[in-house]
C-alpha cells in the first residue's frame, strides 16, 4: 500500500465545497484550498459558456428546421424557438461578459445545429450553409422566422 490518502477534494467534492465556503466566509484564507478553488471557479466559467453554446445550438437547429422544412412547422418548433430565445437572453443577462464570446459561441453552436437539424429532418448536412447564415440580432429577434432553404 502506498500510503496515499486522497484529499477531501478527491473523496467528497460536496463536503470539500462546503468546507471551503466556510473557510472563505471566516476569512481563513491560509487554510483554504486556493489552487482547487481557483480551478473550480474557472471551470464554472467554462460551464456558463457551454450552456450558451448548448442553448444556441437548440435554437439554431430549430431555425434551420423551420427554414428548410416549412411543411413540418408546428407549435412545438415555434415554442422551442421562442423559449430558447428567452433562455439565451436570460443567460446573457446573467453573464454579460459572454457577449464578447458571441461570434465563437454562435460558430460552435451552428456546427452542432447542423448535425441535429440533419438528423431530425433527414436532410443531408451539406444542404445547410457551412456557416451560420444569420446575424446574432436576427437569431434573437422574435419577429425573425426563416423562410425557405436558400438564404
Amino acid at each position: 500500500m502506498s500510503g496515499y490518502t486522497p484529499s477531501l477534494y478527491e473523496r467528497d467534492f460536496y463536503a470539500w465545497a462546503n468546507e471551503q465556503a466556510a473557510l472563505l466566509r471566516a476569512g481563513k484564507l491560509a487554510a483554504a484550498d486556493i489552487a482547487h478553488i481557483a480551478e473550480e471557479i474557472e471551470s464554472m466559467g467554462k460551464t456558463e459558456k457551454r450552456e450558451l453554446i448548448s442553448r444556441l445550438a437548440v435554437l439554431l437547429s430549430h431555425l434551420l428546421k423551420w427554414g428548410y422544412q416549412p411543411e413540418r412547422r408546428g407549435r412545438s418548433w415555434e415554442a422551442t424557438i421562442r423559449t430558447q430565445r428567452l433562455e439565451v437572453r436570460d443567460h446573457l443577462a446573467d453573464n454579460p461578459s459572454l457577449k464578447a464570446q458571441l461570434a465563437d459561441a454562435v460558430a460552435a453552436a451552428y456546427e452542432r445545429a447542423i448535425i441535429a437539424a440533419s438528423a431530425e429532418t433527414n436532410l443531408p448536412e451539406n444542404i445547410f450553409p457551412s456557416s451560420c447564415p444569420w446575424a446574432f440580432g436576427d437569431i434573437m429577434d422574435e419577429a425573425f422566422w426563416p423562410e425557405g432553404g436558400a438564404h
